[in-house]
């Protein structure tokens, strides 16, 4: 039987090089993004698959709901949610509708499409959920001087979506990975006019061979560029420290004296 998987953001960078390597593992496609032409030129280059595309702006209620609508009725095996963009700028700078954008490119097409995905998975009794966040949803202590202020982008639900709901569907044999990139080689950030040709950075495709490792691993949170896994385990060690550590009173640093 055929493996389905839907890839969005697929006309560049991390999206296209997972379309490659599922390509060449057998799976057919369904190819989400907004440039057809890319879409069609990517089909065309691989006839020993099935590949359906699909033009669709993540950025309008109308493309998330035409992408979840196949989501939610096609057997998919493996969702990859990868469409992103960027907008590098302090909130407080940020047009209203490039927050716009960002916030349902990032945050409520993720959302929506695992959300339709989800039920046909767990039904079928296996399949993986891929949302691709970034090293940036672990900045926010980070002082201006270390990181660019980019509240929205960095801010992306993606992340503490994915553990909780992998947690959520423990047992079911739905699996849901967090993609964690840091800078990588791809059109993205030319995009945005930001030149980082002298900046080492890894390329799409090693951001994808982590993935499907991780995958093997049973990671759910995967940070390619990490050599150290234990700064990880000490991050959600901590998360749950925390979380383990509230209650009902009052903490004594809050008091009046």
């Amino acid at each position: 039987m055929s493996r389905l998987a839907l890839v969005t953001g697929a006309t560049s960078g991390i999206g296209k090089a997972f379309a490659e390597r599922l390509a060449a593992q057998g799976h057919d496609l369904v190819l989400v993004g907004r440039r057809k032409d890319r879409l069609e030129e990517f089909a065309a280059a691989h006839p020993e698959v099935t590949v359906r595309t699909l033009a669709a702006d993540l950025s309008t209620d109308e493309g998330i709901d035409e992408v979840a609508q196949v989501c939610a009725t096609e057997p998919l095996s493996l969702l990859v949610d990868n469409a992103g963009v960027a907008h590098y700028m302090p909130l407080a700078e940020l047009p209203a509708d490039k927050a716009r954008e960002l916030a349902h490119v990032e945050v409520v097409a993720p959302t929506m499409l695992t959300r339709a995905a989800v039920s046909g998975i767990q039904d079928r009794g296996e399949g993986t959920i891929v949302n691709v966040a970034g090293m940036s949803a672990f900045s926010g202590p980070a002082p201006s001087s270390v990181m660019p202020r980019r509240a929205v982008y960095a801010g992306r639900l993606a992340f503490a979506m994915s553990q909780t709901l992998s947690a959520e569907l423990e047992g079911t044999g739905v699996r849901v990975q967090v993609l964690c990139p840091g800078v990588v080689a791809t059109e993205f950030h030319e995009r945005q006019a930001m030149d980082l040709s002298a900046v080492p950075r890894m390329s799409a495709d090693e951001v994808v061979t982590a993935s499907l490792r991780g995958l093997e691993l049973g990671e759910v949170v995967v940070a390619p560029g990490v050599e150290d896994a234990r700064l990880l385990d000490a991050v959600f060690a901590a998360d749950l420290a925390a979380f383990g550590a509230q209650s009902p009173k009052l903490a004594t640093r809050y008091r009046t004296s």
